[in-house]
């Protein structure tokens, strides 16, 4: 009987420890009696088959040790057979007995164990997704680690989720192992059949008596109907969550504040797509009531109702009402009132204290606590740029009261400084309550800032290639020219900017200049200092000795100094320079400057003026602004020489007698604004205005320093630097504008709209595309101006910023207004024109 119970015990064991085997050698070893089981003393252990795991470890894990009793038949030999098998390292795992020698037993542990992954591929898909999905499958597999069925799983089910992510939720995928080179080594190959993206067919609504069905599908940003043409339609159950809450959340702002969705459905239609319908019970809607204040004795109760803005009667609004007490975008709330005051520690807490039929009372109570003030600011993370250069720009200075107001402001203008990643700005504000202080810790992360300029096009003097070369140090520092330790590879980190740029193709044309500003001359107060000069020359290409000879040069040097007002705020920014210019011309017939209906084509002029300009600047990022404004207006005067010679007969004088030293003032104002629209979608609003004018009307309108309207700011940029204003205007050329004496006018103005979308704000390269809508034109003399009459252009462009470049742009306009002789009736052909921004946005 006890040996039937013993066959049976054995024989269940082969199901439940399958490919697991107790063996004997064939060394005169005698077959154990199930029904008298010995006791046996471990003699030894061998472990074979283990090329990757530790064999030590293996026998520790059995059990086994040498010395140990063991009986067989046992329970022992079963036991080391599952723990081992339990580490999913094996394919087999088998028990040996090797020898005995008395009551002494030798076992040998036998073991094969699982392959190693060498690679991995995919099958079925586009290469373009091989990235992403090795992103995937990377969580999951290690080159060299034990290939487990959990392990291959995993990466199924991670290679699922990422395409249903994409909108294919019913994608296959199979996983073969192939012998690979190697002792034991595998290769995965995952084959993938995504099947047909399943989009969402329609969304409907039941119980939405209030808002229309549209709006709340409108609401819904992540789960979109296949109808949409420019977004995608899939499912993604976590966005569609949130798409949920979004839906709750408009009606608690329209004054339903029990709004919930009561029941959800997502089913297939005949053709496989995704129907979702959703059960809203709207509820009632509220109104404010009563709004009592508790605990304010810093403001009166008045003060804080006309910064709340919310009055008996007004729809309940949950959202409005916590944007308005804490962190609105406009500065408009309660918090910012009492923390630019210093009163860090203050908070306010709404509470409902009666519910009336529809209308509801808040109280709301405050705690004002102490002023803090400023103990430590903290500058870190820079590792170029001097700590002086970014402090002087702070608004927060030890000793002074907390202020929010003066942290943006601070966070705005280290931004600006065009150093530091404005994605990775940190600002961190640890407080000490008991001491009534807080620090302020600012953690920058560094960019390159310098720009190099290397570029060549065709056109300008001479019909040839020009080439430019260009360098603009940006965080320049004079002091440490001498200390060779703090090149890299010139000295950088005081905030100073160093130009250089020449251009040329040959004798025809010639162009260099230099720029240096310290933008804090004396290191104490923000007053900037710059001097700046250039030389440019152009010819028709004949040799000086030829009759034919003809030059055109100009030399011209500037000295400039701004400083940062406090009137009417501290945004903005006075700014007076210096110049003086020398023209001489030498039988240029080219027809660039007009006098009197004649062509100016000798003669020697000198150029000297103050230009004085007021700016404010509050736009929030220098390279992709999506909010604040941009505005400036510039006055240039030159001496009125006239006035002290009056016995002279201006009108009957040669022009290069009369021009000799120039008179004239000159006008500009620019003016921008940026608004963020939806997400980053952003809208820029630009108006710009010109007007060159006389002192006596006898000399006339000078016939330099006037303005060229039309081109891109490219093809015509040498013309820039003869004395004109070079404002492009897209989808026209210079002469498609008939009022101006080739291109150059007394006056101009220029209108433009543009939609903002970015497809990269990374520092290292910004990019972004727009669509325009542009309008300007130009006139000789002022009495011709007529801000109604421009020539009107739609397009397209993409820009594309890298901090080692600068600005590289396309831009293809359409001018509708052009007169045309012999229209060939293709509107991009006849009114098309394509423009290309290289270094600089063109004016």
């Amino acid at each position: 009987m006890n040996r039937i119970i013993y066959i049976i015990v054995c024989f269940g064991l082969s199901f439940f420890v399958p490919h697991f085997a107790m063996a004997q050698t064939t060394d005169s070893i005698p077959v154990f009696d199930y029904a008298t089981p010995q006791d046996f003393e471990i003699g030894g252990i061998k472990v074979t088959g283990a090329n990757y795991s530790d064999e030590n470890a293996l026998i520790a894990i059995a059990g086994f040790k040498v010395g140990d009793k063991i009986r067989m038949p046992g329970g022992e030999i079963a036991r080391a057979i599952k723990a081992l098998w339990r580490l999913r390292l094996f394919t087999d795992v088998q028990i040996y007995q090797e020898k005995t020698i008395g009551d002494i037993i030798f076992l040998e542990i036998a073991v094969q164990e699982r392959p190693q992954l060498s690679r991995h591929s995919f099958k079925g898909v586009k290469k373009t997704s091989h990235d992403d999905l090795n992103d995937v499958v990377n969580q999951y597999l290690i080159k060299g680690a034990i290939v487990t069925e959990t392990i291959k799983s995993d990466a199924v089910v991670g290679i699922k989720d990422y395409f249903k992510g994409k909108g294919y939720p019913d994608t296959k995928v199979k996983v073969k192992e192939i012998e690979d080179k190697g002792v034991n080594k595998v290769r995965l190959v995952f084959d993938i059949d995504r099947k047909e993206r399943i989009k969402i067919q329609d969304i409907t609504f039941a119980g939405n008596e209030n808002v229309k069905s549209r709006k709340l599908r409108n609401k819904m940003e992540n789960t979109r109907r296949k109808r949409r043409i420019f977004s995608s339609s899939k499912f993604i159950k976590p966005e569609y969550q949130t798409d949920k809450e979004t839906i709750v959340a408009y009606y608690n702002t329209l004054g339903f504040r029990d709004a919930i969705i009561t029941n959800d459905s997502i089913w297939r239609n005949e053709k496989g797509q995704l129907m979702l319908h959703l059960d809203i019970d709207e509820g009632n809607r509220y109104f404010f009531r009563n709004i009592v204040w508790k605990g304010n004795s810093i403001y009166d109760t008045e003060r804080l109702r006309t910064v709340l803005g919310i009055e008996e009667g007004d729809v309940y609004n949950t959202e409005l009402l916590n944007t308005r007490l804490q962190f609105s975008q406009d500065g408009r709330d309660i918090s910012t009132l009492y923390m630019d005051n210093g009163y860090l520690f203050f908070n306010i807490e709404p509470i409902e204290v009666a519910i009336v039929g529809d209308s509801i009372d808040v109280e709301l109570r405050i705690f004002e606590g102490p002023q803090a003030t400023i103990d430590k600011v903290i500058v870190q993370g820079n590792d170029r740029t001097h700590e002086h250069v970014i402090r002087r720009e702070l608004r927060t200075r030890p000793g002074q009261k907390f202020s929010r107001s003066d942290i943006i402001r601070s966070q705005r203008e280290i931004i600006n400084l065009g150093y530091f990643n404005p994605e990775a700005l940190g600002i961190n504000t640890p407080v000490n309550p008991q001491r009534g202080t807080v620090d302020i810790e600012y953690t920058v992360e560094e960019k390159p800032s310098d720009q190099l300029e290397l570029s060549a096009g065709w056109g300008g003097a001479g019909r040839g290639v020009i080439g430019t070369l260009g360098v603009s140090f940006n965080n320049f520092s004079v002091r440490n020219i001498l200390k060779r330790e703090t090149w890299s590879p010139l000295p950088q980190g005081d905030g100073q900017r160093l130009s250089l740029r020449a251009q040329t193709n040959g004798r025809f044309f010639q162009s260099y200049n230099a720029s240096f500003t310290e933008p804090w001359l004396g290191g104490k107060k923000p007053n900037s200092f710059t001097v700046s000069g250039f030389y440019t020359q152009l010819t028709n290409g004949q040799l000086k000795t030829s009759d034919l000879y003809s030059r055109l040069s100009i030399a011209n040097i500037s000295f400039g100094l701004g400083t940062r007002l406090k009137f009417p705020d501290d945004n903005f920014v006075s700014s007076t320079t210096l110049n003086f210019q020398i023209l001489n011309l030498d039988r240029w017939t080219r027809g660039d400057f007009v006098v009197d209906g004649g062509i100016l084509a000798d003669g020697s002029f000198n150029n000297f003026s103050i230009n004085q300009t007021f700016s404010r600047s509050s736009i929030s990022d220098p390279i992709f602004p999506k909010s604040g404004s941009r505005i400036s207006l510039a006055m240039q005067f030159t001496p009125p020489y006239s006035l002290f010679n009056k016995d002279r007969d201006y009108a009957n004088e040669l022009p290069q007698d009369r021009f000799k030293w120039l008179e004239y003032h000159k006008w500009r104002l620019t003016a921008e604004w940026y608004t963020q629209l939806i997400g980053d979608l952003t809208l820029r609003a630009a108006a710009k205005i010109g007007m060159l004018g006389f002192y006596n009307r006898d000399i006339g309108t000078s016939p330099f320093e006037r303005f060229q309207l039309g081109g891109d700011g490219l093809s015509n940029q040498n013309t820039g630097l003869l004395g004109y204003d070079i404002i492009a205007l897209r989808g026209y050329e210079v002469n498609d504008l008939p009022a101006s004496d080739r291109g150059a006018a007394a006056v101009f103005d220029k209108f433009t709209v543009e939609l903002r979308y970015p497809l990269s704000l990374n520092p290292s390269s910004t990019i972004f595309v727009l669509a325009f809508a542009e309008g300007g034109n130009s006139w000789r003399n002022f009495r011709d101006f007529n801000p109604f009459d421009i020539r009107r252009s739609y397009g397209m462009g993409l820009r594309v910023f890298l901090p080692m470049f600068g600005t590289l742009g396309f831009d293809y306009g359409i001018g509708f207004d052009k007169n045309l002789p012999n229209p060939t009736g293709n509107i991009f052909q006849d009114f098309g024109k394509f423009s290309i921004v290289l270094g600089f946005e063109p004016d």
